[in-house]
């Protein structure tokens, strides 16, 4: 008998599954019936966190804490999304890609990456204080040649969507989570072209993403930092 994880009590995603004008709102926000497949995955796979259960009575401070756990996971977001930006400037810079079509491609998603930066960023900055800049170092991998970029690439973005989908249980803002749904989706799409483009499924994980844990995602990008 398959298990069923319920969302975290407290959660938008467990508000969305109990208040049916709620859930309509935001099968309307996202794009209508076929959200609903959607909300149901991201219930399933997202699960809870023991660590984050707040079981103070007070609704100011579940406010503040909604508020804390909020602006901990955009900027853990807005780091990722710095890193990205910046690998994509740095190997663009380069010229080591020397494919156009693939140039062109990598040009699109680093600018898509900045733009992404620049929306977290302008979001912590409204819950508290963003999440600084971290220093980088790309050139081993650009030392490597195109293939060793192409394939980092496409490392960094399937990460990229696993980091996501492993927040997306955690989010208490409604707004917040149709935001990270809306990154989330184009980090899908980005590595679904670079894993074709280096040779790998389009869908590595079959029908169902794997959501992946900050614990998971930080060691894999503690090689990228200087």
């Amino acid at each position: 008998m398959s298990k069923t994880i319920e969302p975290e009590s407290g959660s938008v995603l467990a508000e969305l599954s109990q208040d049916a004008s709620s859930r309509k709102r935001f099968l309307s926000m996202v794009g209508g019936a076929g959200a609903a497949g959607a909300l149901a995955m991201f219930m399933a796979a997202c699960g809870s966190d023991d660590d984050e259960k707040d079981s103070a009575s007070s609704s100011g401070e579940n406010k503040t804490k909604s508020t804390g756990g909020d602006l901990e996971i955009v900027n853990y977001a807005l780091t990722l999304e710095y890193l990205e930006a910046e690998f994509y400037a740095e190997v663009i810079k380069s010229g080591v890609v020397t494919d156009k079509a693939v140039g062109e491609a990598a040009k699109m998603i680093g600018q898509n990456e900045q733009e992404h930066v620049d929306a977290l960023l302008a979001t912590a900055q409204k819950l508290g204080t963003p999440a600084k800049k971290p220093k980088t170092n790309f050139q081993p991998v650009i030392d490597g040649g195109e293939k060793m970029v192409l394939e980092t690439a496409a490392t960094v973005e399937n990460l990229g969507a696993a980091a996501y989908l492993g927040q997306a249980g955690r989010i208490q803002s409604k707004e917040i989570l149709a935001a990270a749904l809306a990154i989330h989706t184009v980090e899908a799409r980005h590595a679904a072209a670079l894993n074709k483009i280096v040779g790998k499924s389009i869908v590595p994980d079959g029908a169902f993403a794997k959501p992946a844990s900050m614990e998971e995602v930080l060691p894999q990008i503690k090689p990228f930092l200087a």
